[in-house]
């Protein structure tokens, strides 16, 4: 079996790191892959921006099975095109990519499907939307409409804030994906991920995870992409997780009565109010850095798993899950979220993976020609640790951190203190 993962981050190696532990024994290909993936897959160049060269190689290279890691390809189609080819792919078309892909999209599909959800509204253009956010006061959120990396939402706790916010959307520092710009009620409470796979019938959810966006400790500083998470979320009884598990498989229904064939990750960022969990946000992937805790917990073949997905037989599959607590902290190049440098030598990963249930799941790096590792975007490493306590799998996590080294390198010194009631 030959199988395509596409993305070259934390989340790609994870999901690599899996799959080669199959006992289908696959051959993988990673494109663009990183410094880790290069190890366990073959590295491949292509253009992640051109669905159907991606489709030509993988004709071409005789891939059994397709499985797309980032939202933009699957936002511009790779799917379907897949799909025209008779390629499985692990991913939803174009249509159901969109619950990701457009935000108003998404409030208007849980508007329609009883989805609790935050309130708020839609805006075109830059006044009309300052004189909402001057009519609901603050804390208040803004919220690019597309895609942006993560980086598209400001939870504003002034007037001002949010005013700055907006106008940065329709400044264009986020091009098209800021060009509609929704503003929502501020909801108060714990947020918690819980990713489920689907074959558009059947929901199969995994284990909660909780990320921290800030980008420093006690979350405070920007939104990042993830600075760290941890698996299991205490603050997550059985009756809310079975109601997360419900709203995820109303969602799916939803899509389903509207004629959308979604296959992949449902992905669903939660709020825990006091009114019980609401949607903050979908993803239509997995998610990073999630995916480097929930997939190593994974006991079930993800071979198995995914082509069940992609033939739409999931219902055939039970998930089991190990018991053990897993903690991720993310290693980022100084000055991230916003500029920073690349190439610069990293050292001591090895050294760090020698720590008892550690794997460092390499992100932002990149293998120079003499074999030298060297960073290669914002998030860099992703040690993940994994043990029987949560305490012991946090304490091993920072071991290893402490092993690495980078110039510049920054971390939360935090994750996983909420877990331990310590935060």
């Amino acid at each position: 079996m030959r199988i395509l993962v596409v993305g070259g981050g934390g989340r790609e190696h994870a999901i690599v790191e899996a799959l080669a532990r199959s006992v289908h024994n696959p051959t993988l290909y990673c494109t663009p892959g990183n410094g880790g993936t290069a190890a366990l897959a073959v590295g491949v160049k292509l253009d992640l921006d051109d669905p159907a060269y991606i489709v030509d190689w993988a004709e071409n290279n005789s891939i059994d099975l397709v499985v797309c890691g980032p939202e933009g390809p699957l936002v511009v189609g790779l799917a379907n095109l897949l799909e025209v080819a008779g390629i499985p792919c692990f991913g939803p078309g174009a249509a159901g990519a969109q619950i990701e892909g457009s935000k108003v999209f998404a409030k208007d599909l849980m508007e329609r499907h009883g989805v609790p959800t935050a309130k708020g509204d839609a805006f075109e253009g830059e006044d009309a939307a300052v004189v909402y956010i001057e009519q609901m006061g603050a804390p208040i959120v803004v919220k690019a409409d597309g895609l942006a990396g993560g980086k598209g939402v400001v939870v504003a706790m002034d007037v001002e804030t949010a005013r700055t916010a907006v106008h940065a959307c329709f400044a264009g520092d986020f091009g098209e994906s800021g060009e509609v710009v929704v503003i929502e009620e501020y909801l108060a409470g714990p947020e918690c991920s819980l990713l489920a796979f689907t074959d558009g019938e059947t929901v199969l959810p995994m284990v909660p995870a909780q990320d921290h966006k800030r980008a420093r400790d006690n979350d405070e500083g920007p939104n990042t992409g993830g600075m760290g998470v941890y698996t299991p979320v205490p603050v997550v009884d059985d009756a809310t997780l079975a109601e997360m598990v419900s709203i995820l498989e109303r969602t799916v229904a939803g899509m389903r009565d509207e004629g959308i064939d979604y296959r992949g990750v449902l992905y669903g960022g939660f709020i825990l109010t006091a009114d019980g969990p609401k949607v903050l946000e979908y993803n239509a992937r997995f998610g990073d850095p999630e995916t480097q805790v929930i997939l190593p917990l994974l006991k079930t073949d993800l071979v198995d798993v995914l082509l069940a997905v992609a033939e739409k037989r999931l219902s055939e599959i039970t998930l089991e899950w190990s018991d053990d607590a897993a903690v991720s902290v993310v290693l980022a190049s100084g000055g991230y979220p916003a500029d920073y440098k690349t190439g610069v030598p990293i050292s001591g990963v090895a050294e760090a993976e020698k720590v008892p249930g550690v794997t460092v799941y390499h992100a932002g790096t990149k293998l120079e020609d003499d074999g030298t590792l060297v960073t290669d975007g914002g998030r860099v490493l992703n040690v993940t640790a994994l043990a029987p306590t949560m305490a012991e799998a946090r304490e091993r996590a920072y071991e290893a951190v402490s092993c690495i080294s980078f110039a510049g390198m920054q971390y939360r010194t935090d994750i996983g203190l909420k877990a331990l009631g310590k935060a």
